[in-house]
């Protein structure tokens, strides 16, 4: 009898690992495909990002993902937007003016477009990390009292401000 019930054991755990392997053969497959479908669907992002505003993939720390998301913040028809600052506020990053007692500073403003706000974030950390120039204007900033929050919002902006005339140029 217990020699019965160690082999019905036997054959159901050979059964549970064959099972088992299917599973995770079929889930091998489905992250494949789906790698695949990431890779393709980011090479036609890059395609179209290349078409309609290579300009901005010469920028340090703006990717073809950035650009898109931009653009897309932007809208059909960007001639609406007649200041860099009116940019800045779509995306949220115009400074808001806030003083507490005699200190007088600005906060950044947490309305606008959260992707596009996320995308300028990315910029400025990636020119903060491969960009001397904002290591140095950083430092500089550090000391003279600047927190890094203010200091990533003023990244932030010019980011924003480089972009807007980049993809709007002025008419002259």
């Amino acid at each position: 009898m217990a020699a019965d019930a160690a082999q019905v054991a036997t054959v159901a755990a050979a059964a549970g690992a064959e099972e088992l392997a299917v599973t995770l053969c079929l889930l091998a497959h489905r992250i494949q495909q789906l790698t695949d479908q990431i890779q393709d669907l980011e090479r036609r992002l890059a395609l179209l990002a290349e078409r309609h505003a290579s300009q901005l993939l010469t920028v340090v720390g703006i990717g073809p993902d950035t650009v898109v998301t931009l653009l897309i913040t932007m809208g059909d028809n960007p001639e609406r937007l007649h200041r860099e600052a009116s940019f800045a506020a779509l995306c949220g990053v115009s400074p808001i003016e806030r003083s507490s007692g005699t200190r007088q500073y600005r906060r950044l403003n947490r309305g606008g477009d959260r992707q596009a706000n996320a995308a300028l974030h990315r910029i400025a950390q990636t020119r903060l990390r491969f960009d001397p120039g904002p290591r140095d204007y950083y430092e500089r900033r550090t000391k003279a009292g600047k927190t890094r929050r203010e200091i990533v919002r003023c990244l932030k902006r010019y980011a924003a401000r480089e972009v807007f005339h980049l993809v709007r140029p002025t008419q002259s």
